[in-house]
């Protein structure tokens, strides 16, 4: 395939990959966004995520250019310069190469399947801003079968740029709903959804996380909602050391951690 060559900002296609790399509003009328890496892209094709459009920066090597116009030769491929490259890349360094794709669409069951399934695990996320945190916590539920994640209004997009480079991908192996109500989700969940809060009383350790369950993770500053609150059942993480509080994504991981330990463990004692 010819690449087409873009060297001025007021081309329309620039225009429209600008819009996505910087515009939330864009990402959304248009339900797609924007891939940087190999990785991302990797990421998406291996969740059937087709792109639909690659974009290349003219210091790319001929090698980055040469593998992905042979495996994507269908796909529309652009060539920028490095300056316009760079522009839209949420990265000092760019990789070199960049991707179009459509926002996959969440599983429209998930909600009623997480009320249901007997080992079923969700994760409400109330009001996270920083799209590095948002990132890291969907890592977090990919690496532990934590398949369902509903973001509330008010928190940063799960799609963002950013917020894919902080997840490294790990959106595309979820079911990601935004805009949700989490007081809806944490009543009709088929077991209790916990949320960790300064002076309660049970310890995450004590907690039986072997069935279905939730978790609850509040905003960076301001934690959970009173609404929220009121229909979780709290515990603290203990800690030491004059520490009274985690990073919301180290404290996602001690949790859902936890939980894969204790369904292990049951899965030993039924298999012994």
């Amino acid at each position: 395939m010819t690449l087409k060559a873009i060297s001025s900002r007021d081309n329309p296609t620039y225009r429209h990959l600008l819009a996505l790399a910087q515009q939330r509003k864009a990402r959304a009328s248009l339900s797609q966004t924007l891939l940087d890496g190999e990785h991302l892209v990797e990421s998406a094709l291996s969740a059937g995520c087709m792109p639909m459009m690659l974009v290349f920066s003219e210091s790319a090597p001929d090698s980055l250019r040469y593998v992905w116009l042979q495996r994507l030769s269908n796909t529309p491929a652009f060539q920028l310069s490095a300056s316009l490259f760079k522009a839209l890349s949420p990265v000092d360094h760019p990789s070199g190469l960049m991707a179009v794709v459509p926002v996959p669409e969440p599983d429209a069951e998930a909600p009623a399947l997480s009320a249901r399934a007997h080992n079923g695990c969700i994760m409400l996320l109330d009001r996270i801003q920083d799209p590095g945190n948002l990132g890291a916590l969907m890592r977090v539920a990919a690496a532990t079968d934590c398949a369902h994640v509903f973001l509330s209004a008010g928190c940063t997009e799960a799609w963002s740029p950013k917020a894919l480079r902080g997840g490294q991908g790990a959106q595309f192996g979820l079911s990601v709903h935004e805009n949700c109500d989490l007081v809806a989700l944490a009543q009709n969940h088929a077991g209790p959804v916990y949320a960790g809060l300064l002076g309660a009383k049970q310890s995450l350790f004590n907690l039986n996380l072997s069935g279905p369950v939730g978790f609850a993770f509040g905003n960076e500053g301001a934690g959970l909602s009173d609404a929220l609150r009121a229909v979780c059942a709290p515990f603290v993480i203990p800690m030491s050391g004059g520490v009274e509080s985690l990073n919301v994504a180290t404290a996602a991981a001690v949790c859902l951690f936890e939980r894969v330990r204790q369904r292990q463990l049951q899965q030993e004692r039924t298999s012994g």
